[in-house]
């Protein structure tokens, strides 16, 4: 016999409150105090109620899916949302954009899409911890972009980022590269950071280095071009510069490519390899060797996801794209002279 579903009234029973006190919490109505939401939260958590589909019977569906977004200026950012807008084309749902002004606002600007009452949202929220998530997914058919978390109430869609990271060290390694440096981003108060991609990508290049007895130098900064030029004068005026850089984002890579460009350096002294393979990276004045982890795919997977959540699916489902290395100009293998440079 299947278990009875759990009802609003069950809820109530179990939080101490009013049935009208659920519905409340469940709409995110004005003047629900936090203690009220933490109880009722906590029963529909324990008695496995889903909500969702209660709220938008109270309120009719918007029609409408939003999509909060770390920035407005990124490139990879962009190749997602053309998937996303891609797979939601004829379905009749509009879409809502919340970017983050920065990195503490996530959950704010993930709130403010609740506030506009969307029927479900497709968040890129590196800074919004997993079990913050957990309750919104509770509220609202939920589905995160990009980070390795393991959720029971909303799905995620990632890139191996392993083994993206792997291809970059075997690609740099196998041009005869052994000083290669790495560039991450910098600490942006993470509140769940295992799951963060630029520290698993941070992780195996440490990792191979060690292997093969090789110095490591993990340099974070600022997610911006700027800050990656002015790291990469630094590291290129050292008495033993690296030869090779592994950026652990395009826009790093950009910012390093200015500076090597700069001092005059050939991809054979100085090699540089991106990841996200954003769109500028092909330009055959660029040439920029990345990791494809195809940003369209995943907005398409994750608008097909957070559909499948409108329409009543409750279980977690987890989805990951697989990288492809795209060798261009910016790396090559180490000349002689550079590699007899280093070995003095």
């Amino acid at each position: 016999m299947a278990p009875t579903r759990a009802t609003i009234e069950d809820v109530a029973r179990a939080a101490g409150v009013s049935r009208a006190a659920v519905s409340k919490v469940i709409r995110d109505a004005y003047g629900v105090s936090d203690s009220m939401r933490e109880r009722v939260s906590a029963a529909i958590a324990d008695l496995g109620y889903r909500p969702r589909v209660a709220a938008r019977a109270m309120r009719g569906s918007s029609r409408t899916v939003g999509v909060q977004l770390p920035r407005v200026d990124n490139s990879f950012f962009a190749r997602i949302l053309v998937g996303v807008f891609d797979h939601l084309e004829g379905t009749g749902y509009q879409t809502i954009l919340a970017p983050m002004t920065h990195a503490a606002n996530g959950k704010a600007a993930l709130e403010s899409l609740v506030d506009r009452q969307v029927d479900a949202i497709i968040a890129v929220a590196p800074a919004v911890s997993q079990t913050w998530l957990e309750q919104l997914g509770l509220r609202v058919p939920l589905v995160q972009i990009g980070q390795h978390d393991d959720p029971e109430h909303y799905d995620v869609v990632t890139g191996d980022d392993e083994e993206g990271s792997r291809l970059v060290m075997a690609h740099l390694f196998e041009l005869g590269h052994r000083r290669i440096a790495h560039f991450t981003v910098d600490q942006r108060a993470l509140s769940d950071p295992p799951a963060d991609p630029h520290l698993a990508r941070t992780r195996i290049y440490d990792e191979l280095m060690t292997e093969r007895g090789l110095p490591t130098d993990t340099r974070a900064i600022p997610l911006t071009e700027e800050a990656a030029y002015a790291e990469t004068i630094s590291l290129l005026s050292l008495a033993d510069p690296p030869t090779a850089l592994f950026a652990g984002h395009d826009e790093l890579a950009l910012g390093a490519l200015r500076a090597s460009a700069e001092r005059g350096l050939g991809p054979e002294e100085f090699s540089v390899v991106g990841y996200d393979d954003v769109p500028i990276a092909s330009h055959p004045l660029i040439g920029l060797t990345t990791i494809d982890q195809f940003g369209e795919e995943m907005g398409f997977l994750a608008a097909s996801l957070v559909l499948e959540r409108i329409s009543g699916r409750t279980g977690s489902v987890l989805r990951q794209t697989d990288p492809v290395l795209r060798a261009r100009r910016s790396s090559a293998r180490i000349s002689s002279a550079t590699q007899a440079a280093g070995a003095d």
